[in-house]
């Protein structure tokens, strides 16, 4: 665990700027973004870490919103002059003027969430990101790095993390005390990307740093009210460059329910779910499948199903946890495999001439939107010519997520995968079925 203190020495910007990788960080590419929301942890870090970017995205007619988690009340608990309810204040004025001095068009939104105690609003952070970025293309969400170590930051930039996976939207983050305490041989070169800053948007950077006032000057001449962000700190972000961190999102959130909650769906004991997989393996429209492939298995209650109907079927589920609950289930049912593997990037290879049945059941929403889209493009590509395709999802808001089961199966009609050739839809859930329609069987035919 790294601790620091701001008024104690740390690396000096020489250390960085002499390392000998630092030259050969990789120009990013933001030829694909047209959105930035910049998210601080606390006034003066979207300054800091990110006041140039803002200043080009808003010179660049982009769409921006910073977004504070907090008003930054707790950066001088011992003041003598200022009292965490009047701190907050003047932050948040200090904030508008930042934002207003780098980018004068953009949306400030303060969330006045506890300064010191982000971690526990972890969760709602990220579903207010979520509801901001909705379907993330196009969308630069820039955040605090997640081993920045101080705890708001890295709240924030776990926070981040999820909104990026759920709404895919590309993430950058910077560090902030990272450059004070860090060691430039343990810095994450690899991941690292520079923007470098044109002349205006670097004094538009500057001014954006300097109207944090309460942190770049003294509160007062007396105990308790120091210079938070002293001159040698403030180095680190004068240069002509800024340096941005491109690390995978991850969003960890349904691996935590499954390893906390052994039937977090309740498959086993609700009602609802008993009658979701009765009506789904009724409306199957063959007595039999070669390959299966159901995707976002959870615990394994619908595969031990679709494994009766099934010569073999592939079980799929990112969260380590649930894929272990669906192997203790499942282990004594011929031809399953159950398979940890997160989709688009891990679909699995079909089997010759393709699956003959995919399931998505109460997955879709659980995917960003260019998520679903790929998905979609893989089931065409690996589905039999005589395949099916089962959507099964609940048709309530889905809360923390940009999508519901509605808008998943609107994409998937739409793509024209295969016709759909039976629906059921009630107030709860809703179920199609598409196919060939010369997959149907007759009528008349004999079970």
């Amino acid at each position: 665990m790294v601790t620091f203190a701001h008024h104690l020495p740390g690396t000096p910007p020489l250390g960085w700027t002499g390392h000998p990788r630092h030259g050969d960080v990789p120009e990013l590419d933001l030829s694909d973004v047209d959105r930035l929301v910049v998210v601080a942890a606390h006034p003066d870090d979207e300054s800091l870490g990110a006041g140039g970017l803002l200043a080009r995205a808003d010179r660049a007619g982009w769409v921006v919103d910073v977004v504070a988690a907090t008003d930054g009340e707790a950066s001088h608990p011992d003041s003598p002059t200022h009292t965490p309810e009047r701190l907050a204040a003047v932050r948040r004025g200090e904030l508008q003027d930042a934002v207003a001095a780098a980018a004068p068009s953009a949306r400030v939104r303060m969330l006045g969430l506890p300064d010191g105690g982000l971690a526990g609003h972890e969760d709602h952070l990220a579903r207010t990101l979520v509801d901001l970025v909705g379907d993330g293309r196009r969308t630069l969400l820039v955040a605090p790095w997640r081993r920045d170590a101080h705890p708001d930051h890295e709240a924030a930039g776990r926070a981040a993390a999820t909104a990026a996976a759920r709404t895919g939207a590309r993430l950058l983050e910077y560090p902030v005390w990272f450059w004070h305490w860090g060691d430039p041989e343990d810095a994450p070169w690899t991941d690292l990307r520079s923007h470098t800053l044109a002349d205006a948007d670097r004094d538009a950077r500057e001014r954006a740093q300097a109207a944090h006032r309460s942190q770049v000057a003294p509160l007062s001449d007396r105990p308790g009210d120091e210079v938070l962000l002293a001159p040698e700190l403030l180095e680190h972000f004068a240069g002509p460059r800024e340096l941005f961190i491109a690390e995978r999102p991850y969003d960890a959130a349904l691996d935590d329910l499954h390893a906390v909650e052994a039937d977090p769906w309740g498959a086993d004991t609700r009602l609802y779910e008993a009658r979701k997989r009765a009506l789904l393996l009724a409306a199957l429209p063959r007595a039999r499948f070669r390959h299966g492939l159901e995707v976002g298995s959870s615990t394994g209650a619908l595969a031990a199903d679709l494994a009766e109907r099934c010569d073999e079927l592939l079980v799929l589920d990112a969260s380590p946890s649930a894929v272990a609950a669906a192997r203790e289930r499942l282990a004594g049912s011929a031809g399953v495999t159950v398979r940890r593997g997160a989709v688009p990037a891990q679909w699995p290879a079909p089997p010759a001439g393709g699956f003959d049945l995919v399931v998505l059941s109460e997955v879709g929403y659980f995917l960003s939107p260019v998520d679903l889209d790929d998905v979609v493009e893989l089931v065409r590509a690996t589905l039999a010519v005589d395949g099916v395709l089962v959507l099964a999802h609940w048709r309530h808001e889905v809360e923390g997520w940009p999508l519901d089961g509605p808008a998943v199966h609107a994409t998937v009609v739409a793509a024209g995968v295969r016709p759909v050739v039976a629906r059921y839809v009630d107030r709860d859930v809703e179920l199609l079925v598409l196919a060939d329609p010369a997959v149907l069987p007759d009528p008349r035919a004999e079970a």
